[in-house]
């Protein structure tokens, strides 16, 4: 064996430990022949005769000297058996009993890298991703905003982590973790309950490969019921956010299922995402946030950002559209609000001295964009007593 390669599988050894390695080896056609508790394990692997089989030994005792040494030869032995290469071999070990996810951006890369602020809006893209999945799956009713479920925090804080990458591309790879198996079912009883974190990941895939679907082919009666094909807002939107950079070529979704439980029907073959796929997403993203936030009546209180002119009215009135920074349900929005006449002109004085704006009127999401429509009502109110003209007649209150 090659130095790189020994070094290699002694790099994988420090990211596994032995139960990981024999839990995979229980799970994959090897037999524990013999076993020294906290000192070693005899395996045999049960694909041939039992005289001409491979058997390996696996290390238990870490506190030895030659430990890790020992432990990358017998990982070094099962990549050989295997024919698999450490990283594939970590891989398989990993998925014995956790779900795998992985992100891969594929763009031109000179030298397998990519930017700073790419690599990081990518990540928090992919935490929103697997939060969103998480809600989904704990509360197919959830608004996706808001105070979440505990069993999210608990998941993302506990069972979704990040593993390595794979070589040969920029790859992101999420681990997600199924925890100790169930108890075997008595006999007459029911099958124990899927895990948590395998139901995101199903809602997850699920929603990935329905995401996939609508950009080629929209189906209105998706939305009737969106949750139940894991389809949120939040999803979609991660999707736009992880495909900005225009280097990217494609989006390449891919999920590999834990040996330990069942393999779900979805997340089975790749979910590519390229840039004829991508231009779409908006749309699907504001039939979701239609169905989440429908229109509603909304009083708005925030700082007016920017004022765009847009002439003025038939009797002669100024006419513009102010957008207003406010908070609506714990979420920071930028709201376009057409306005005339005095109201218009209270707006160009908030904006002016950085002074709080009130408005009422229809909220509602369109064209990529928050709107107030309807009948808008200005509260000036506040200005009127801060320019000390609350007799004038000018305004609205």
């Amino acid at each position: 064996m090659s130095r790189a390669v020994f070094d290699s599988y002694r790099e994988i050894a420090s990211a596994l430990t032995p139960p990981a390695v024999s839990q995979f080896l229980a799970y994959h056609d090897w037999e524990l022949e013999q076993k020294q508790p906290q000192v070693r394990e005899v395996w045999r692997y049960r694909s041939g005769s039992l005289a001409t089989a491979p058997r390996v030994m696996v290390p238990l005792a870490t506190d030895y000297a030659d430990f890790t040494p020992r432990f990358a030869d017998a990982l070094e032995s099962l990549g050989h058996i295997h024919d698999w290469d450490a990283g594939q071999l970590l891989e398989h070990i990993i998925a014995t009993r956790a779900d795998l996810f992985f992100v891969r951006l594929d763009q031109e890369m000179i030298d397998g890298t990519i930017p700073f602020q790419q690599a990081e809006k990518t990540l928090q893209a992919v935490l929103k991703l697997m939060k969103s999945a998480a809600t989904t799956a704990a509360d197919p009713n959830h608004p996706n905003k808001g105070r979440r479920p505990a069993a999210v925090n608990e998941f993302l804080d506990e069972d979704a982590r990040l593993g390595h990458t794979k070589r040969g591309s920029f790859v992101f790879t999420v681990v997600s973790r199924l925890g100790e198996a169930n108890p075997q079912p008595v006999h007459g009883h029911e099958q124990p309950a899927m895990p948590f974190p395998r139901q995101v990941m199903e809602t997850l895939a699920r929603g990935l490969e329905t995401t996939k679907r609508l950009t080629q082919s929209w189906d209105e009666e998706v939305f009737s019921s969106p949750s139940s094909l894991g389809l949120s807002a939040g999803l979609v939107e991660s999707l736009e956010e992880m495909s900005q950079s225009q280097r990217l070529r494609s989006l390449d979704l891919s999920f590999e299922w834990a040996a330990a439980e069942r393999r779900p029907d979805v997340g089975l073959a790749t979910i590519t995402l390229d840039r004829q796929t991508i231009v779409e997403l908006p749309r699907v993203r504001e039939q979701l946030i239609r169905r989440e936030d429908p229109v509603r009546r909304e009083r708005l209180v925030g700082l007016v950002k920017s004022l765009i002119r847009e002439g003025s009215t038939p009797n002669g009135e100024e006419a513009g559209t102010a957008i207003i920074v406010a908070e609506v349900k714990r979420r920071t929005l930028r709201v376009h609000v057409p306005l005339t006449g005095a109201d218009h002109s209270w707006a160009i004085m908030a904006y002016e001295r950085q002074l709080p704006f009130t408005v009422t009127g229809d909220l509602s999401y369109e064209r990529r964009t928050w709107r107030l429509s309807g009948r808008i009502e200005v509260d000036s109110s506040f200005l009127r007593h801060f320019t000390g003209s609350e007799n004038s007649d000018s305004g609205s209150s």
